[in-house]
C-alpha cells in the first residue's frame, strides 16, 4: 500500500473531517447514553466510521429518532 499520495491531501481536509466526525459522534453518544442503549454506545465509541454509524443511529436506529428540524438550533420556536 502506497501512502505517499496521502501527503498530497491538504491537512485542512483532515481537520474538517475530524470536526465532522467528532460532532456526530458526540451527538450520538449523548443520545445513546440518555436512552440507555449501552450496546450502541459501546459500538459508536469503539468504531470510527467518520460519522456514518453515528448518523445512521441518530436518524434510523435510536429508540427516539432525531428529526432534521431538531438540528436547526439557530431558528427560534
Amino acid at each position: 500500500m502506497d501512502f505517499s499520495s496521502l501527503s498530497q491531501i491538504p491537512t485542512t481536509w483532515f481537520f474538517v473531517l475530524y470536526l465532522w466526525s467528532i460532532v456526530w459522534k458526540g451527538l450520538a453518544l449523548w443520545k445513546s447514553a440518555g436512552l440507555k442503549q449501552k450496546n450502541w454506545f459501546v459500538a459508536m465509541l469503539v468504531l470510527n466510521t467518520i460519522g456514518i454509524l453515528d448518523i445512521a443511529y441518530l436518524f434510523f436506529f435510536a429508540k427516539k429518532r432525531m428529526k432534521f428540524s431538531e438540528l436547526k438550533f439557530w431558528e427560534t420556536k
